[in-house]
């Protein structure tokens, strides 16, 4: 029988008349219902998180022993939590179980970085009629974060807005995606445990054209964090006016295997993060350039790399690739998988589907105006281009729209950092495919993949308003 869950409002757990369901991704039977909020839950959501921030102010010491202790209980729970991911999400339960691990160390540098806000000196002394005059900075929070969060790392990415917002003294209202709701729904229980004062976090469940627009057209939040597409990154940023806005939106990952690799790591290497959470990752590899010189040689070992990966349940411990979030955007992956072989391009391996299950699939002889080339796939599909000249190739790289993260094997350095220096992205790997990343680094794109930056230091950041004080002191 499917386990029900309520929303969480000013420290409480509500019931609504309504309820969603959610889905065991990988049998496509139902797996929890969720209370759906209304318009008045959202508006009892954003009430009591002004008041929290307004009226209860907790210290940065309290903030960080409330981080730590969610990230310990993330860490006990780690086993029961993993199984949440990988019945809502259907991502494979060991990399549900990395998952955790990245939150629970999300939630302890958050937790580190609540003692390390700081101003600066400000040397006012040093113009002219100003020498009994001194001047400081400090960061202040804004006020109340309106956090909406995606499907695809239904546990972490909350973790990556949550965190750094209570670290920095504000209150949250955190929309998770309709198709994983249960995982946030858990670690606000884990909050709860932990103390943390009622208003300060507030969930709630519903479609974005209800949830999301109400927090989107409330003046009451002061700052937006979103993942998600483009589409609606844009549409956030037309209608919330001067809020201030965090976006991380779209990305087709661009990889360089240049004829200076190491082909046998890099294939290996762009294998395994090409095809992990069945591609639904933003920066997932997605367009693979290689050298003429030695397309034959990574084609060979890329393909052989991708038969040792274990495809089917992901409740198996075994398994690599799942299934995708749903079978209607399976579909739409394979449709566009068919629309590129009808226009002349090679499906190398996979192009198979079973209701949600893609097959990992690899496309050749591809054109730069074929979807699964210029725009972002989100699923189990790679196109592999070769080039000659790397400056003609990274020009066609960046002709892309998204510029979250790309990166370039090779073992000549001028290489590397030429590279490094042209790719229009906000992180480039240097023998490292795109999808690296740890949770404590600045993480943010360029062009359509949004602006501002993830990672709990980079986020407070922006979560606080830097302000000036004066003190005219007597000569």
């Amino acid at each position: 029988m499917a386990q029900e869950y309520q929303l969480y409002i000013d420290g409480e757990w509500v019931s609504t008349g309504e309820q969603l369901e959610v889905l065991n991704k990988y049998t496509q039977e139902t797996y929890a219902k969720v209370s759906k909020a209304s318009e008045t839950e959202v508006d009892q959501a954003v009430t009591a998180a002004e008041q929290a921030y307004k009226n209860n102010a907790m210290s940065p010491y309290e903030r960080f022993e409330i981080l730590k202790r969610v990230s310990e209980l993330l860490v006990e729970n780690k086993e029961a939590l993993a199984q949440v991911i990988t019945m809502e999400a259907g991502k494979p339960l060991k990399q549900a179980r990395t998952e955790i691990e990245r939150a629970a160390l999300t939630f302890e540098v958050s937790a580190e970085e609540a003692k390390r806000i700081h101003g600066e000196g400000v040397p006012v002394e040093a113009a002219p009629g100003s020498e009994n005059r001194m001047a400081f900075t400090i960061r202040v929070p804004v006020g109340v974060v309106g956090a909406i969060s995606p499907f695809n790392f239904p546990m972490n990415l909350v973790a990556h807005k949550i965190g750094p917002a209570i670290a920095s003294g504000n209150a949250v209202v955190l929309k998770p995606a309709s198709k994983t709701p249960v995982s946030a729904i858990k670690l606000a229980e884990l909050f709860h445990k932990a103390g943390l004062p009622k208003g300060f976090l507030n969930v709630v469940v519903g479609s974005g054209s209800t949830v999301g627009n109400q927090m989107m057209k409330d003046s009451r939040i002061s700052l937006y964090t979103f993942t998600g597409s483009a589409e609606v990154g844009l549409k956030l940023k037309q209608e919330t006016g001067m809020n201030k806005l965090i976006l991380e939106l779209g990305n087709n990952s661009p990889v360089i295997i240049d004829k200076e690799a190491d082909v046998a790591a890099a294939a290996k290497n762009t294998a395994a993060k090409s095809f992990a959470f069945a591609g639904q990752v933003c920066i997932s590899v997605q367009r693979l350039y290689v050298h003429e010189e030695v397309q034959e040689e990574f084609q060979q070992a890329f393909l052989e790399a991708i038969k040792d990966l274990k495809i089917g349940d992901p409740n198996d411990p075994e398994t690599d690739v799942g299934p995708m979030i749903g079978e209607d955007e399976a579909k739409r992956a394979e449709e566009w998988i068919e629309e590129a072989e009808q226009a002349g391009a090679k499906i190398l391996h996979g192009g198979t589907r079973k209701e949600a299950l893609l097959h990992p699939t690899v496309l050749t002889d591809v054109t730069h105006d074929m979807k699964v080339v210029c725009e972002e796939v989100f699923a189990p599909v790679v196109t592999l281009m070769p080039f000659s000249d790397i400056k003609d190739c990274i020009e066609e790289v960046n002709q892309s729209p998204y510029g979250l993260q790309g990166g370039i094997f090779t073992q000549n350095i001028d290489t590397a950092f030429y590279a490094a220096k042209k790719v229009q992205v906000g992180g480039f790997m240097i023998n490292d495919a795109s999808q690296y990343r740890v949770d404590l680094m600045p993480y943010g794109g360029v062009k359509g993949s949004g602006w501002g930056k993830e990672g709990p230091k980079y986020s407070i950041e922006e979560m606080t308003e830097e302000r000036l004080v004066v003190m005219n002191l007597n000569p």
